[in-house]
């Protein structure tokens, strides 16, 4: 590359010279790798082909930008799961505080740390123990403590943050996708308030982005200092068939690409890829027991069984985190 010598930049006013020195730079910032943290491979031509035909109006697959929508699930898919949901370990310190002689034998057992019983109780366990932490306050305490919490909380198994337990690979995926004209959308099981703490500083997905589970609200003292309160009751659970119906409430329109990596994000895929057009189904395997954990069709957390099968069936690109990504996490602070 021959940039302009010193002895030049001394001749030449900056208004002319800025557009040589950007223009020596294209061919560079051409063949700059998009997806730095994947391995060359399947995986990685197919979604770099996808967004850059999509994103070429001289392409025959070309789709304009409104259309240009990419929803991705959270947990298992942008940052770790394992060995819970990182929302449930929130709610199982908050637990932990309560008073244990107020709380029934599942939720006893939980506040102190036993996840496998609370998994196995299923939904109403789970439900039982958000319930505690989740409602009865209002919207800004209730941020504000997650906020707290994500600053001081760590990994069991890393010593890492959570908010350090992103994918490197998925953060390159996501700036990507936007640098192409996507509007990039969080469609997860997890709940919707807790989602929108942290996802505009880690993912760059802004609140509005954030499609997610919800509780009831209340809106209390209209009139002199209006506040919303998070109550319990009903809750509407964004996993499964509940994402397109999640979706399409929201956007009003399919996406053209899908990422999951469980058997609870099948529908948003299959609704996601069945539509007209150019489309892409993404699934993300994990594979990597040395960096993170293996695990698919055995797992409480994060099940993988019909996922697998439906992309045979249907195309879908699935991810081999193992063999797919140089790196699993950012560099550690």
């Amino acid at each position: 590359m021959n940039l302009p010598t010193p002895s030049v930049l001394k001749r030449q006013p900056l208004a002319t010279l800025l557009p040589a020195v950007l223009l020596s730079l294209l061919p560079a910032m051409a063949l700059a790798d998009p997806l730095p943290s994947w391995n060359a491979g399947h995986s990685k031509s197919t979604i770099v082909d996808f967004v850059e035909t999509t994103s070429d109006p001289d392409s025959e697959d070309f789709v304009p930008q409104e259309r240009r929508i990419a929803v991705l699930d959270n947990d298992g898919t942008l940052w770790s799961e394992q060995p819970a949901y990182t929302q449930l370990l929130y709610a199982l310190d908050r637990a932990s505080e309560t008073d244990p002689e107020a709380l029934d034998t599942p939720l006893k057992k939980a506040a102190e740390g036993d996840i496998d019983t609370l998994l196995e109780a299923g939904e109403e366990g789970i439900q039982a123990l958000l319930s505690l932490s989740h409602q009865d306050l209002s919207l800004a305490d209730f941020q504000q403590d997650v906020r707290d919490w994500l600053a001081n909380a760590t990994h069991p198994a890393t010593g890492r943050f959570y908010t350090d337990m992103v994918y490197q690979p998925m953060l390159e995926l996501l700036g990507y996708l936007r640098d192409h004209g996507f509007s990039t959308y969080i469609v997860s099981g997890g709940g919707l308030e807790f989602m929108r703490v942290f996802a505009s500083d880690v993912y760059g997905v802004p609140p509005q982005n954030i499609i997610g589970s919800t509780g009831e609200m209340e809106l209390v003292d209209l009139e002199d200092d209006p506040q919303l309160y998070k109550r319990g009751g009903n809750i509407w659970l964004d996993d499964g068939p509940g994402k397109v119906i999640s979706i399409n409430r929201h956007l009003g329109q399919r996406p053209i690409l899908a990422v999951g990596n469980s058997d609870g994000d099948v529908p948003m895929l299959i609704w996601t890829t069945e539509g007209e057009g150019p489309r892409l189904g993404v699934l993300v395997h994990h594979t990597d027991g040395e960096r993170e954990v293996a695990y698919d069709s055995d797992s409480h957390i994060g099940r993988l069984a019909d996922g697998l099968e439906q992309a045979e069936a249907r195309d879908w690109q699935v991810i081999d985190m193992a063999r797919d990504w140089q790196r699993l996490y950012p560099e550690k602070p």
